[in-house]
């Protein structure tokens, strides 16, 4: 039968209207906030590579340790992205926010279910008793039409919270990698103090055999051997601490990289690393680099897109079903033409009456957004004094590096000159102690400042969020990939790490 233009245009007009509505999303469309970003750091530079903040999403961050070219610490940081698990935990999240979002986004096409079966029904009783059986098979299409946004609004919310996980995850590498550089810094600084104790024990122990000597042959006191004894077991008291001091770096190496403490050894007495030179640029590069700021601002997006997520909660529900099958008493029959049964309708679903509830839902998504916006400006700030705190502490550390340098000169030369004159029999014992002690203690000074030196550019690059030749945020790679790669078993690090060492 013809169907009329007075039947067909009401159809076209609701098709219409779905497909413009579909169109619209309600809630705040996203834009990203100011954040309190100053035109430059207050602590001074030295590089004069100063640059205006460029989008860096696709350049490749590169290993920021490696600018220190040292070979065991890039055998340690190659197994720590490979074997740490705090970092496969973070892995794991992204691959969970990566399948909410898939299933998030599956709901904007229709579901289409389908079910086959037989039912055996009776009635009656005794002779009466009646029983029949019926054969059904069925496939539904159910489909929510998303005339308000509200799923587009979730899948949004959805994929800024994918970006937030991948976020997460790199800032949390970041952090590890930080934690591992340091460490083992701090283990080359006791190794290399050692060395010096080591020397400092010998020569106490020859001080002491001559002090010895001079009173075996009346020309030395008994107080000074005893103050040569007791300075030589002060010496390799403080030598003692240092393996414990030692041991404890060890230890935490071990669980950044995966392995258990009794597996594992780092090469011995590597050279010292190299401090490198770190340009640094505007602060504004700082929201295309690091992975926390970057983590904040998408927080920041999912909690806008809830917001229309909650304000779809006023608006009717949309849903279309249709169901065809074939439903019989007798199988025979099952596939013929009055077997066939079939449906096909709309259906609009509206709260009417809720006491407040859609109304608080709205104004918590609204609370939530100010709760992330507070937070990702201060992450901004935090990021900020980060960095100033590391520039002020690495050229603080050069000029009180430079300054102890002449003072460990001194040092030296003061201690040259008493011995001198201690063989020469000029001046006391106590005399030659007490130089000795401040060479020492000069000596070991310097090595410390050395290290804190080191670490300081550590903890620059972090804080400029890994390395400066490129972002340390997310590519659009690292978004879909984050995660998914399979960690595979790594050789020893001590096995590993022995021709770089050399």
């Amino acid at each position: 039968m013809p169907i009329s233009t007075a039947t067909m245009f009401p159809r076209f007009a609701l098709a219409g209207m779905v497909l413009l509505l579909s169109a619209c999303a309600v809630g705040p469309d996203y834009q990203r906030p100011e954040a309190p970003v100053g035109e430059h750091f207050r602590e001074k530079v030295r590089s004069t590579a100063w640059k205006q903040a460029e989008p860096a999403d696709l350049k490749d961050r590169g290993p920021w340790w490696e600018s220190f070219n040292d070979g065991v610490l890039n055998t340690l940081m190659q197994s720590l992205n490979e074997q740490n698990f705090s970092l496969q935990q973070a892995q794991a999240r992204v691959r969970q926010a990566q399948a909410t979002l898939s299933n998030t986004r599956s709901t904007l096409f229709p579901k289409v279910d389908s079910s086959v079966g037989t039912t055996r029904r009776g009635g009656g009783s005794g002779d009466t008793s009646q029983s029949s059986s019926a054969y059904d098979a069925s496939i539904t299409v159910n489909w929510e039409v998303d005339l308000w946004g509200r799923i587009r609004r979730q899948v949004e919310a959805g994929d800024a919270g994918l970006q937030a996980s991948a976020a997460d995850m790199a800032a949390t590498r970041l952090s590890l990698q930080s934690q591992l550089a340091q460490t083992y810094l701090q283990y080359r600084s006791v190794e290399s103090s050692e060395r010096v104790l080591d020397e400092t024990v010998a020569a106490y122990e020859r001080s002491l055999q001559i002090n010895q000597n001079r009173l075996d042959a009346g020309f030395s006191a008994p107080g000074d051997v005893a103050a040569a004894l007791s300075q030589l077991e002060n010496a390799r008291t403080q030598r003692l601490a240092l393996n414990r001091e030692k041991a404890s770096y060890q230890h935490a190496m071990a669980v950044l990289v995966g392995r258990a403490p009794s597996q594992f050894e780092v090469v011995p007495h590597a050279p010292w690393p190299v401090a490198p030179d770190i340009p640094v640029g505007l602060p504004s590069s700082l929201l295309e680099r690091r992975p926390d700021v970057a983590r904040a601002e998408r927080r920041m997006a999912q909690a806008n897109a809830q917001i229309g997520v909650a304000k779809a909660a006023w608006f009717p529900s949309l849903s279309l079903k249709a169901s065809g099958g074939f439903s019989s008493s007798d199988l025979s029959e099952w596939l013929t033409a009055p077997a066939r049964v079939w449906s096909l309708g709309p259906a609009f679903a509206l709260t009417l009456l809720d006491f407040g509830a859609r109304r608080a839902q709205v104004e918590q998504a609204k609370a939530s957004y100010d709760e992330q916006l507070a937070a990702y400006r201060q992450t901004v700030l935090d990021a900020l004094k980060e960095v100033e705190d590391a520039l002020s502490e690495r050229n603080g550390l050069e000029l009180e590096q430079a300054s102890q340098a002449r003072s460990l000169a001194a040092a030296r030369e003061s201690l040259r000159l008493t011995r001198n004159q201690f063989d020469a029999g000029l001046v006391d014992f106590l005399s030659l102690a007490q130089t000795q002690a401040t060479a020492l203690s000069a000596e070991r000074q310097a090595l410390a400042l050395e290290s804190q030196r080191l670490r300081a550019a550590v903890k620059l690059m972090v804080a400029l969020g890994g390395g400066w030749d490129a972002q340390t945020g997310l590519t659009s790679e690292e978004v879909t990939k984050a995660g998914m790669k399979k960690t595979d078993g790594a050789e020893s690090v001590a096995d590993a790490s022995g021709p770089a060492a050399e």
